[in-house]
């Protein structure tokens, strides 16, 4: 006898049934309207890649983390992991003739085979928000800006979030101060952003291992004690910026952000929640030369990743786990089939008015729709007896309220 079919999603992978997606199109309507806002255009791509891009970034943990296999063909394919390689080979077969700079935006469904744990799925949607071709700090202060602006439209407040910022290229100076070579400071970025992930006498190790002395690894910790960024002219004029465009209440310096892919070259960021209940919401940074690992020009740019699954837990915790079911449309119901006709008559002609209609499908009693109305997402609700459809008019009730009106059918 064949085993029985679980009706489970397979691990670490989501179904989202009603009552999910009104969280889901809470989240990517805040998405596209704050991208919109801020004049970022959209864009999309095929999920699945060669893995030769992929892999570019061997060596790093996502190179383990590809869902990857070979097709009918024996080509070696992978379910990307993230955008920002896709991103960097679609400009890089047309970088001729796009018109730089680019300020490009995406939701994308993203897959990585990982441990889960609070806030991490092996698949989840990542808004990318990217500006390419533009050296200038107001590109970092536009993506974040944006990335402010799509919580905010979520209904969270600054109280609620910090944008942690910080700047390699900054660190790496730091670095370099206290006498530890340029060449190792891309094993002191992956050693540090391990930090908060596991206790610092095995970061010490790992430092070690990249080629660091006892006093250079004294002197690396030291540096993570650094509260000021005086000096540092992207981190000042970010700062400036921010407060000039009214969202610098939500930045904060933060030398640990560090970013762990290597591709990041100057500011980076991760933005938390205030109460450090969850993982990061979303990060980024500059990265000037992922273009060039696989054969683009050079080419500056600026991009987040900002995931769905951390935010919704954050604003279920904040706002409450009813939070987004905001009621609209109306309900339309009838008696018997005699007055079916008459709603559908209805229901036409409130949406072509623009209205929402959920028209039941069968005749009920009255109870039974009012029960069932209530319980969805409509505002209001009309139902259709006999002397209604005889006299040309019925009750619109609003079902919040209770108040009702004359409406004509």
């Amino acid at each position: 006898m064949a085993d029985k079919i679980s009706f489970e999603a397979p691990r670490g992978m989501r179904d989202f049934y009603p009552e999910d997606m009104v969280w889901r199109n809470k989240v990517f309507d805040a998405f596209r309207a704050a991208g919109e806002s801020y004049g970022f255009v959209p864009y999309d791509a095929c999920v699945v890649e060669s893995y030769e891009l992929l892999a570019r970034k061997a060596g790093e943990e996502v190179g383990e983390q590809i869902y990857h296999f070979f097709d009918k063909s024996d080509r070696h394919l992978a379910l990307r992991a993230e955008m920002t390689p896709t991103l960097a080979r679609m400009v890089a077969q047309r970088q001729k003739e796009l018109a730089f700079p680019l300020k490009w935006t995406t939701i994308a469904q993203c897959f990585r085979y990982e441990r889960m744990t609070k806030g991490r799925k092996r698949e989840h949607y990542q808004w990318n928000l990217d500006i390419i071709g533009e050296e200038s700090t107001l590109a970092e202060a536009e993506v974040i800006g944006a990335a402010v602006d799509a919580l905010l439209r979520m209904g969270l407040t600054t109280a609620d979030f910090k944008v942690h910022v910080s700047s390699r290229k900054f660190l790496g100076s730091l670095l370099e101060k206290s006498g530890i070579a340029a060449e190792k400071h891309a094993q002191v970025f992956l050693a540090l952003d391990k930090r908060g992930k596991m206790p610092d006498g095995e970061i010490a190790a790992m430092l070690r291992d990249g080629g660091l002395s006892d006093a250079d690894v004294d002197a690396t910790f030291r540096i993570m004690d650094t509260k000021s960024f005086e000096g540092c002219a992207e981190l000042e004029e970010l700062f400036r910026l921010a407060e000039t465009a009214g969202f610098a209440d939500a930045l904060v310096f933060d030398i640990s952000v560090i970013r762990g892919l290597s591709y990041y070259t100057g500011v980076v960021f991760e933005c938390f929640d205030t109460a450090g209940e969850f993982r990061a919401i979303f990060g980024g940074g500059r990265y000037d030369n992922l273009l060039t690992t696989i054969g683009g020009e050079p080419t500056s740019a600026v991009g987040l990743g900002f995931g769905d699954v951390v935010v919704t837990e954050l604003l279920k915790s904040r706002l409450g786990a009813d939070a987004a079911k905001a009621a609209s449309g109306i309900a339309v119901g009838f008696m018997s089939d005699a007055q079916r006709d008459a709603a559908v008559r209805l229901a036409a002609k409130l949406r072509a008015e623009g209205e929402r209609v959920d028209l039941s499908l069968r005749a009920q009693k009255p109870k039974k729709f009012f029960s069932h109305a209530g319980s969805g997402c409509a505002a209001k609700a009309v139902f259709l007896g006999p002397d209604d459809v005889e006299k040309g008019v019925a009750r619109m009730k609003n079902l919040s309220t209770r108040e009702e009106s004359d409406i004509c059918l």
